[in-house]
C-alpha cells in the first residue's frame, strides 16, 4: 500500500501568529508532524503544503517533500483543508504517481505517536479502503448540551434529555483534526473526507487528541512536553 502524507501548513494565522514554526520543546511545530510520520511502511512521501517560503525551508530540511509553494486564493482563511488536499492530490497524481491513500496530518496536532497513524492506517487497510477520520469521545453527553436562544437557555434536544444522566446516554465523539485518511478517488469525487461509512481512529488520551489554535492550547501543549520530559528522568 502506498500512502501520501500531507502537512497543510499555511504561513499566516490570526489566532497564533507563526503557530506552525513556533518552538516546542526545541524544534518547530511542524517538525513533531514530519517526524511522527516518517519510518513507516505505507507511508511512502511526506509532502508539506505551504505558501510560506520559511516554512517550505524547515519542512525541507526536516525531509519533508516540499516541491511548490501554495497558490494564493487556497492561503485565505476561507480555503478548506478539501481544497488545499484536492490541490496536492491532483498535482501528485499528475507530476508524480498514482497512489491508494491520502493522509492529512494537520501540524498543530503534535502529540500524535507512529503508532496511532500505524493504527489508523490498519482499519483504513481493512476496510476496503474508505475513510478513516480522528475522534475522540466527549467530556459531557452532547444531550446536556443547551444554547442561547433570546436571552434564555435552551436545550439543543430537549428537556428531558438535558435530565438524563450520564450513564444513561449514548457515548458520543468529536472530530479532533488529528487524522484523515481516505482514497483518492472517494476524495475527488465527494470532495469531502465525511462518507456515510466513514470508520473512526479513537483517539483516548489528552495529549494525542490536543489540536493547537489558541495561546493557551500551546502553552497545554509546552506543560505536556515537560511533563514528559519529568517522567522520562
Amino acid at each position: 500500500m502506498k500512502i501520501l502524507a500531507l502537512i497543510p501548513a499555511r504561513g499566516g494565522s490570526k489566532r497564533l501568529p507563526g503557530k506552525n514554526l513556533k518552538q516546542l520543546g526545541g524544534k518547530p511545530l511542524i517538525n513533531w508532524t514530519i517526524e511522527a510520520a516518517r519510518d513507516i511502511p505505507e507511508v511512502f512521501e511526506i509532502m508539506v503544503s505551504t505558501d510560506s517560503s520559511e516554512i517550505a525551508k524547515v519542512a525541507k530540511s526536516a525531509g519533508a517533500h516540499v516541491p511548490w509553494l501554495r497558490p494564493t486564493e487556497l492561503s485565505t482563511d476561507d480555503a478548506s483543508s478539501v481544497d488545499v488536499a484536492i490541490h496536492a492530490l491532483n498535482w501528485y497524481q499528475d507530476q508524480a504517481e498514482s497512489i491508494d491513500g491520502l493522509l492529512l496530518l494537520q501540524p498543530t496536532s503534535p502529540f500524535r505517536s507512529k503508532e496511532m497513524i500505524s493504527a489508523g492506517i490498519e482499519i483504513f487497510q481493512k476496510s476496503s479502503k474508505k475513510t478513516v477520520v480522528g475522534v475522540h469521545k466527549l467530556s459531557k453527553p452532547i444531550e446536556w448540551s443547551m444554547r442561547i436562544m433570546d436571552g434564555h437557555l435552551e436545550p439543543v434536544y430537549d428537556w428531558g434529555s438535558v435530565g438524563q444522566r450520564s450513564h444513561e446516554v449514548t457515548d458520543t465523539y468529536i472530530v479532533n483534526g488529528s487524522f484523515y485518511l481516505i482514497e483518492p478517488e472517494l476524495l475527488l469525487r465527494t470532495r469531502s473526507f465525511f462518507q456515510p461509512y466513514t470508520l473512526p481512529l479513537v483517539v483516548s488520551d489528552d495529549k494525542s487528541q490536543l489540536d493547537i489554535d489558541t495561546e493557551s492550547d500551546f502553552r497545554l501543549a509546552e506543560f505536556y512536553f515537560h511533563q514528559d520530559m519529568k517522567g522520562a528522568k
